[in-house]
């Protein structure tokens, strides 16, 4: 067999999956039973089903099998925009009824004369002096207190992310990323030539053995780790882990990027406090404020600011200057502050109701998240269960949209419980606790 007949085998399952011959949640026959049928070696099937993997049509379950995906035609490196759903358990912005006032407070006067004349100039990637200072009085906590000189700023969080892996990972270098963590991080790494080498994790997060042996086997340029309450399994490192994770990072010459967007709602010790010269620190105002305010801040080492910078310019993630003057005034007046305060309340009671309604089945949290990972019961698949879900009109997250490996996701779903009402959350997460209890037969796909 020609060395490409497996690829025209993979054109001919994806054209099959197209045209609707093969429906989201399908099963695929076992590689020998394939090869079999097509009168092929066992070896081509295998080509065949690793080829399917990298394009993301099918998803592979240890011990049960590979699947069609429930979500083909989605970009399958990133969450999609929010989905249009009656309850949405999927896109994760923290919004309280209270906060409207707080910010109009607070930005009051921003429109006047002198006031736009000043944030409407052309920004830089240091901001103003003011916006640096503010920015480094906010994010500082105990043990943790970066110098306004060490501040970047760019638009969003993702930006800062890309910034961050432009400035430490060369074009065709590698990063190591947790197994399941934030789903941007696949996309911005496959557009600057970056690939992610998945890091095994334990109860504590990222495993110091498992960064080793892969910089052993792929010599990593970087890693990129959430520390404190991280996503999607709600993950926060204990002391004894950190501090394992700084040597192991400290004997291998490695730069840490923390992403600390979800370390607002704990008071845990950062990565960077233990080696402040060996992390670039990630933070964002989009889920302290609201999305419509996304702000980016990187804190950046002395050694490696002129490095970000330069990235930050180069890829055109500079923040409008209006964005940067908004978001001093809401840190320097408190504002945020009081944000964060009143978002931990809201995390911690969300987190509470979710525990009672679905006490009785295995969920992963830190308690003063805004987010969930449920393991589905065995006769649920991670892509029908999501299926079935929207088919009740609510939208969640399968556990492939977290997966750095194609076809090593677990059985499982993320629950974001930030964005339904109170009584939304209630409502959404008695009928998720109704279709558990279901069988995966009893759901028509096509009805």
């Amino acid at each position: 067999m020609s060395k490409f007949e497996y690829v025209k085998l993979a054109d001919a399952i994806a054209s099959d999956i197209s045209n609707g011959t093969l429906r989201p949640g399908d099963r695929l026959p076992p590689q020998r039973n394939f090869a079999y049928d097509r009168g092929i070696a066992v070896s081509t099937a295998s080509r065949v089903y690793t080829e399917l993997l990298r394009r993301g049509l099918v998803v592979g379950e240890v011990g049960r099998g590979t699947f069609i995906s429930g979500d083909v035609r989605r970009d399958v490196e990133t969450i999609s925009e929010p989905a249009d759903a009656r309850i949405n358990f999927e896109v994760n912005y923290p919004l309280l009824p209270q906060q409207w006032a707080m910010i109009a407070k607070s930005l009051a006067g921003l429109e006047r004369v002198d006031a736009l004349e000043s944030a409407l100039r052309v920004s830089t990637s240091t901001g103003t002096k003011s916006a640096r200072i503010a920015a480094a009085a906010y994010l500082a906590r105990k043990d943790f207190a970066p110098q306004a000189e060490q501040i970047v700023f760019t638009a969003n969080g993702k930006q800062s992310l890309a910034a961050a892996l432009a400035a430490l990972v060369p074009t065709g270098g590698r990063c190591g990323v947790e197994a399941l963590t934030y789903p941007y991080v696949k996309s911005i790494a496959a557009r600057l030539g970056i690939t992610l080498v998945p890091i095994p994790m334990d109860e504590f997060g990222a495993r110091p053995d498992a960064i080793q042996k892969a910089h052993r086997e792929a010599h990593l340029s970087a890693l990129y780790l959430q520390p404190i309450i991280q996503n999607p399994l709600g993950v926060t490192m204990n002391a004894a882990r950190r501090a394992d994770i700084m040597r192991v990072a400290e004997k291998l010459d490695l730069t840490i990027i923390e992403d600390t967007v979800y370390g607002f709602l704990a008071d845990d010790t950062p990565l960077a406090a233990l080696g402040p010269d060996r992390c670039i620190v990630l933070d964002s105002l989009s889920k302290k404020v609201a999305p419509g305010l996304a702000l980016g801040i990187l804190v950046a080492p002395p050694r490696l600011r002129e490095s970000v910078m330069s990235a930050v310019r180069t890829g055109g993630w500079i923040a409008s200057g209006h964005a940067l003057a908004a978001g001093q005034r809401l840190m320097a007046d408190g504002t945020v502050a009081e944000l964060t305060r009143l978002k931990r309340i809201d995390a911690t009671r969300r987190q509470q109701t979710a525990a009672r309604l679905l006490a009785g089945y295995q969920i992963a949290a830190d308690t003063r998240s805004y987010h969930l990972w449920l393991t589905l019961p065995p006769h649920w698949r991670s892509q029908t269960f999501v299926a079935a879900a929207a088919r009740r009109g609510i939208a969640l997250t399968p556990s492939s949209t977290f997966a750095i490996a194609h076809g090593h996701a677990p059985n499982a779903v993320r629950l974001a419980l930030a964005p339904p009402t109170p009584e939304q959350l209630d409502s959404g997460l008695r009928t998720i606790v109704s279709l558990l209890g279901t069988k995966e037969e009893d759901f028509d796909s096509t009805e």
